[in-house]
């Protein structure tokens, strides 16, 4: 079998079926960017989770003249209170960094967050705690710093940001996983584009499929020029869609990373990564689809 004669066969029928190769080209594009870009979008949350949880920090709120925790029934927290809270903080062994905030910088730090709104004219320093913001060494032991210091006396309350940022997290996954879902969606629209397209193809080729069959020619023979255009509508659909989603990354690192310099992004490795795993499911879809279609329609 001369590989000038199949490629001859895989010019003539992808000539022949233009119009379906061509549609196949976009749905096979489409739904690969829309795969890849679940694929980026997992990436950014776990880009965004490595960034933040090493910010995270425990605050330890100290009880004020406001404070009605049973911890502070004796009152706001004396300075003796006070020393041996930091003491014992910075002896923690999980603990990287511990920084003391009064209530005249909380205060500052309130009026800077709510600048121009009306509940920063209604507050004053006193009303504000003062605390201590720790650095974990690993984010993930605020149980040892709440199980050793919640409840102490001078101590109002423990809280630990990231509770604050797993509910942003679980919103991400949210939309993660929807895009995910539907770039599998769209891949099985592919791959029925992709077995009907085919189907057509064998139908118009019975009389040349017929004769290679009386020739003496193997099935293998007389089915790879069809798959093989499968494999080529595949890789260029699979082309346009890593160009999209490279264009999705310029596109967000000249014009939406300036605007949110408080986070990351993810990188251009996570894209060519991404672009593997696209060919791979690409080429996977394409020829699935090709070995059912051809064994149902092309029986030789």
């Amino acid at each position: 079998m001369r590989a000038g004669f199949i490629w001859s066969e895989v010019r003539i029928g992808l000539r022949r079926n233009m119009t379906m190769t061509f549609a196949v080209i976009v749905t096979v594009a489409i739904s690969l960017t829309l795969l890849g870009v679940g694929l980026l979008a997992n990436s950014q949350v776990r880009v965004m989770k490595d960034y933040w949880y090493n910010k995270i920090e425990v605050s330890v709120f100290l009880c004020g003249a406001l404070s009605e925790s049973t911890s502070c029934a004796g009152g706001p927290v004396t300075a003796a209170e006070r020393a041996s809270i930091q003491s014992d903080l910075q002896a923690l062994p999980v603990v990287q960094t511990v920084y003391y905030e009064s209530q005249t910088q909380a205060y500052q730090h309130f009026q800077e967050q709510f600048k121009g709104s009306a509940i920063a004219q209604n507050v004053t320093p006193n009303q504000l705690p003062e605390s201590f913001r720790v650095k974990l060494k690993d984010p993930t032991q605020f149980a040892v710093v709440q199980s050793a210091f919640a409840g102490r006396p001078g101590v109002d309350t423990v809280q630990d940001e990231r509770v604050i940022l797993d509910k942003f997290f679980k919103l991400l996954g949210v939309l993660r996983d929807g895009a995910l879902l539907v770039g599998v969606v769209s891949i099985l629209t592919a791959m029925l584009l992709i077995s009907n397209t085919l189907r057509l193809a064998a139908f118009n080729r019975r009389r040349e499929t017929g004769v290679m069959k009386l020739v003496g020619a193997s099935s293998f023979s007389i089915q790879l020029p069809f798959l093989l255009e499968g494999l080529i509508a595949a890789v260029i659909g699979w082309a346009i869609s890593t160009g999209l989603l490279s264009g999705f990354k310029a596109l967000i690192d000249s014009k939406v990373a300036p605007l949110l310099s408080f986070t990351r992004f993810f990188l251009w490795s996570d894209v060519w990564t991404a672009s593997a795993m696209l060919l791979g499911v690409g080429f996977f879809l394409s020829g699935l689809a090709s070995l059912i279609t051809l064994r149902k329609y092309l029986k030789v």
